[in-house]
């Protein structure tokens, strides 16, 4: 695990710091970068602009053009030149602007990135990871408020992990890094800024390992599970609910290619209840995976069908109507009702 990092110019970092998802990433790469030179950022914007989020401010001017670079607009270019940094012994981090943008690289994700391991039967690594900002709510045009991340979840050879929040996101980023192995990275970008999500993160201790679910509101009613952008929206959920009476059990799922459904398990047989929660779209999805899993190992514990609340399965609307789109704590609530009805 990288260690804490002591920036070029502010030195020792705090071991506890209250901060946003962004600038939770922001100091993770940090971290990662000056634990390892081998650490190299690429992407569009990434450098003197710091991303059009911001994730990436300053690395540029602390690390150097020759380890924070500013690359073409093509993304099969920026896999692809990953892929070649990562033989040659590099650990590159790639930045793709906006969800919508990465099907120009998923040839080179799909084919060389999830493959080369395996078809070297495991004489070449390649630790890159790939930076997915996703999900909707930031009012935008086509191709930037998508959840594409089953498409790249069936890709054998490739792991696929989403933050939800500061702690995760300082941590996860640099535990990804240190992965041998392929990570796609999703990051939820409406949360990026989100002052209420913002919290102290220990930057001494990791909370846990990578490819890991967690309970992250107990409960007794029905379990609740989601990852990314869907976790504040389901512990809203479970505030709301809690002002009715009814307990509800949120699992934040952390990482999606490897499942970890052990707590998933283990939370539905207690309260015999799951709602699965994501903005994509339902059809051969994470949550329909999910579901089919937990009514294998649960069947006998269901109370009720397992019950999703998720995006539809259109392409995603115009902004001004993306509200109707993407689940809220009523459409979560609503399910729910339907799950304690059964």
């Amino acid at each position: 695990m990288a260690a804490p990092v002591k920036s070029p110019v502010d030195g020792a970092v705090p071991a506890m710091q209250k901060l946003t998802i962004g600038k939770a990433l922001n100091l993770g790469l940090r971290a990662a970068m000056e634990a390892d030179d081998k650490v190299i950022v690429l992407g569009e914007d990434v450098g003197k602009l710091g991303g059009v989020f911001r994730i990436t401010d300053g690395l540029q001017k602390d690390f150097g053009e020759q380890r924070v670079l500013d690359t073409p607009l093509a993304e099969s270019g920026i896999i692809g030149t990953a892929v070649g940094l990562a033989v040659r012994g590099f650990r590159p981090v790639c930045e793709i602007q906006f969800e919508g943008f990465i099907f120009p690289g998923f040839d080179q994700i799909s084919s060389q990135l999830a493959k080369l391991h395996y078809r070297t039967q495991g004489k070449v690594k390649v630790p890159v990871v790939v930076r997915v900002p996703f999900g909707g709510g930031i009012g935008a045009v086509e191709h930037h408020s998508e959840s594409p991340e089953s498409l790249f979840a069936h890709i054998p050879g490739l792991k696929v992990v989403s933050c939800s929040n500061p702690a995760d996101a300082y941590w996860m980023i640099q535990q990804a890094i240190d992965c041998d192995d392929p990570v796609l990275f999703f990051e939820p970008k409406r949360l990026y800024h989100n002052g209420q999500l913002k919290s102290e993160v220990d930057t001494t201790t990791p909370p846990g390992p990578l490819f890991a679910s967690r309970v992250v509101r107990q409960g007794t009613d029905c379990t609740v599970v989601a990852y990314g952008p869907s976790v504040k929206v389901c512990l809203d959920a479970a505030e709301a609910a809690a002002e009715e009476g009814r307990s509800l059990e949120v699992i934040d799922l952390r990482t999606i290619s490897p499942l970890d459904l052990a707590p998933v398990f283990e939370s539905v047989r207690r309260t015999g209840r799951l709602v699965a929660v994501s903005e994509a779209s339902s059809e051969s999805s994470i949550t329909s995976e999910i579901a089919a899993r937990v009514q294998q190992e649960c069947f006998y514990s269901l109370e009720a069908p397992v019950l999703r609340a998720t995006g539809f399965d259109t392409p995603y609307p115009p902004s001004k109507l993306e509200e109707h789109f993407l689940p809220d704590l009523d459409r979560v609530l609503h399910t729910v009702d339907r799950a304690m009805g059964w």
